[in-house]
């Protein structure tokens, strides 16, 4: 349940931020308290907003009561935009940002060295309610602001904290980045079956539903993935051959990968400094 005592004010009501709006709004918060500023949302956020009767680009100046301000705009509009709703920090609000690429303490420079800033690092199943978000925090938030973020932030999936910001570069390159890892497994996937004789239409077909249903199993089961790999993986069968390749000390996906999340890691810290 999403309750609020003041007003939650949504920046950026993109593919995130109308992922987060439809779960608040899902989870019981009143449409009263909930003010979205975007010059341009989507139409089916846009119709979202309309059919609750949600204030959208009202003044900044005529909201006294900002109690969390959510912030999910790109990070190359975000110095522009941090300094169009600068009259929000009157309020003293919980600053909680969904946005890559700026750390806590730019939120503080705009809002005050004494402001309660969370910085999250989401990912794009959120969008289906399968995101999986990191949240750092300042020392200025409170226990009661900390459990706010979660229950915003849950709308959209699971939530783990992180001890220190630091960490969120190592959780972006993790999962902020992955579904793109998924995503193009899945291309490979298709294309190593279509090499081998299918059709493309039914590579691509086996592909995505292997992933995506491998994944959920994944998830309902909560079994761990090497676990799941050894069940389906007979002694000197098909499976067990193809992981001889996947699994090759040098040339497998374990070294790929750990020199791919490395680069994505490299690139956070290069894009936060």
């Amino acid at each position: 349940m999403v309750t609020l005592a003041g007003t939650l004010v949504l920046v950026g009501a993109g593919k995130m931020g109308g992922a987060m709006l439809e779960g608040w709004l899902a989870g019981g918060a009143d449409p009263a308290r909930i003010v979205a500023l975007d010059p341009a949302p989507p139409p089916e956020t846009k119709q979202l907003i309309g059919r609750h009767g949600i204030r959208l680009n009202p003044d900044v100046a005529a909201i006294p009561d900002a109690e969390v301000v959510v912030i999910a705009v790109k990070p190359q509009l975000m110095e522009e935009v941090l300094l169009s709703i600068s009259p929000l920090k009157a309020s003293k609000p919980l600053v909680l940002t969904v946005a890559a690429g700026k750390t806590i303490a730019s939120y503080e420079r705009h809002f005050g060295a004494d402001a309660a800033v969370i910085r999250t690092i989401p990912n794009t199943p959120a969008a289906v309610g399968r995101g999986i978000t990191a949240m750092a925090s300042n020392a200025n938030v409170t226990p009661g602001q900390l459990a706010l973020a979660r229950r915003l932030l849950e709308a959209v999936g699971e939530v783990v904290t992180v001890e220190n910001e630091a960490m969120i570069d190592a959780v972006t390159a993790v999962s902020g980045s992955g579904p793109a890892y998924v995503f193009y497994l899945t291309e490979c996937l298709a294309a190593a079956g279509e090499k081998i004789g299918l059709p493309k239409e039914l590579a691509a077909q086996l592909a995505r539903a292997t992933v995506a249903g491998s994944g959920e199993l994944m998830r309902q089961s909560g079994t761990d993935a090497a676990v799941l790999r050894q069940n389906v993986t007979s002694p000197r069968g098909t499976t067990h051959e193809a992981l001889q390749v996947l699994m090759a000390e040098d040339t497998g996906m374990k070294p790929l990968f750990e020199k791919a999340v490395a680069a994505a890691l490299r690139r956070s810290r290069e894009l936060a400094s």
